[in-house]
């Protein structure tokens, strides 16, 4: 049975929201992948308590992919500093194409999170998803290693659409980490928001993460 993606709340007059999908054994990998295993190894009735062996590709579910991923000799996300999983976010459509354009009016700042709603999100358990979706240009992948974001994230499959992922590779070798297969980014539209995306802290060159936005006003 699939879980419903969770939505927002309201903490101390703050909202924030969940932008991570659901990782269980119904979680779409990228074609080719292993998909993800969850094994039951003891039982609270039996052992006295409930424990579970999980096998996963790390670039499953909603996950932020470090330099090493691409890059020879690239750094691991065990070695990228906190700070770096914690910025300013803006919020730029990519429904019908990613347009130069339009990333240039959203007032991109250093340090600053970008998140492209593609609106595939919603095709989440569907082929297409990973089959029929935009992707960024080079052009607009060199722009956002010029304005020095420490990440960029999309609620789609990934930034590229070519085997060569020549867009993970400007964008890692700038030191800008990549957050794919997000959700509910419909939420911050024409909001202030700043998002924080923590990864298990694994020395390789990705991971899982549960990437929230605190919305502000």
């Amino acid at each position: 049975m699939l879980q419903p993606f969770l939505g927002s709340f309201i903490y101390n007059a703050c909202m924030y929201v969940d932008l991570s999908v659901p990782l269980n054994q119904e979680t779409p990998v990228y074609p080719g992948d292993t998909p993800v295993k969850i094994e039951q190894a003891n039982l609270i009735d039996r052992n006295g308590y409930n424990d579970h062996v999980i096998s996963i590709n790390i670039h499953s579910g909603t996950h932020i992919d470090a330099p090493i991923h691409m890059i020879k000799g690239g750094k691991t996300l065990g070695a990228t500093p906190l700070e770096q999983f914690i910025g300013r976010g803006r919020l730029v459509s990519a429904e019908k194409e990613f347009s130069l354009e339009r990333l240039q009016q959203a007032n991109i700042e250093e340090g600053d999170v970008v998140l492209f709603r593609t609106g595939m999100s919603k095709h989440y358990h569907e082929p297409l998803y990973f089959e029929t979706y935009p992707a960024m240009s080079e052009e607009i992948a060199r722009y956002l290693v010029e304005r020095k974001v420490k990440m960029v994230g999309i609620d789609a499959g990934s930034v590229d659409n070519i085997d060569d992922f020549p867009v993970h590779k400007i964008l890692l070798a700038g030191d800008v980490l990549i957050i794919e297969n997000l959700t509910n980014l419909e939420q911050l539209i024409d909001k202030s928001f700043t998002v924080y995306a923590l990864p298990v802290k694994l020395d390789i060159d990705g991971a899982p993460a549960r990437v929230i936005a605190e919305v502000h006003g």
